[in-house]
């Protein structure tokens, strides 16, 4: 292991750690995605090969099959407790992109407001018990005192004004301007009561680091990211109505990061692939303060 991804490693563990020392229930985000599934591994690694808390997913029914597939086998393979909410009431209303629905309206009620009532247990959650290997829908279920999520500071502007561990108040909002300082590695991790936090244990990673590692850990990934052989592959993973491929003849983990370091994406975003970004200056932000990924 080279040094840089070691120190990341160890510090995003202790992260990791410290998380689940200071919260009474704690779940963390797993949107399927190279993130996340890194962030996946770090926990194996922090609990010596267990997860000891659940893993959860907002399906938007919109998501690429793909995707939903390695999320099962993955949940299956590895023994994970995986918990999924979804606004079932605004797509049965049709309030998406798909029936006429702006995008960030769209985000809004199937991302947003679907996380929101999955972590607070007023949603509905359909979780997956490794023990029985069944599936069971709950109405409702105890609320996630903080979840540990996969953001990285320079994947997106509003993301780089984080902390590791970052308060949402009792209606899961965001203040981006009312953070609590982290010097020397000291995280605050007392907060009033009703608040939600959010733990970010890859602030400090790029997504070169992000590909270095999966491929020194030999982690298994979606074939979406790699080149089948068509000359395109995916970047980021969203919803398939709003998210494109990059050109890019990468196959693998070592072309893509001979990729990100020949200089080939320097300019292009790494969610330019993603049509809600799109929409206007600072939507995302907007939507991250109303509890958004």
């Amino acid at each position: 292991m080279n040094n840089k991804l070691e120190k990341l490693e160890s510090q995003s563990v202790f992260i990791i750690r410290e998380a689940y020392k200071s919260f009474k229930n704690i779940g963390m985000l797993w949107s399927i995605g190279k993130d996340s599934t890194v962030l996946l591994w770090l926990a194996k690694k922090a609990f010596l090969g267990h997860v000891p808390f659940e893993l959860i997913h907002i399906d938007t029914n919109y998501k690429i099959p793909e995707m939903i597939a390695y999320r099962d086998r993955l949940a299956k393979e590895l023994r994970l407790r995986l918990v999924v909410g979804q606004n079932a009431e605004a797509l049965a209303q049709k309030r998406t992109f798909a029936d006429g629905l702006d995008r960030i309206s769209c985000c809004h009620e199937l991302k947003t407001v679907a996380l929101k009532n999955t972590l607070d247990g007023t949603g509905p959650r359909r979780v997956y018990g490794p023990r029985r290997d069944v599936w069971e829908t709950f109405d409702s279920g105890e609320p996630y005192n903080a979840v540990i999520v996969g953001v990285r500071s320079d994947e997106e502007g509003s993301r780089s004004k984080e902390r590791v561990f970052s308060a949402r108040d009792e209606k899961n909002e965001w203040d981006a301007g009312n953070q609590p300082p982290e010097l020397w590695n000291l995280y605050k991790t007392e907060f009033a009561p009703y608040t939600s936090v959010r733990v970010h244990p890859l602030l400090d990673w790029t997504e070169l680091n992000i590909w270095e590692y999966i491929q020194q850990e030999n982690i298994p990934t979606i074939s979406l990211y790699y080149n089948q052989g068509d000359g395109k592959r995916y970047r980021s993973l969203g919803c398939y109505p709003c998210t494109a491929p990059v050109e890019s003849a990468a196959r693998n983990a070592a072309e893509i990061i001979a990729e990100l370091e020949s200089g080939k994406f320097r300019n292009i975003a790494e969610r330019s692939g993603r049509a809600q970004d799109q929409e206007g200056g600072g939507t995302l932000e907007a939507l991250r303060k109303e509890g958004y990924m």
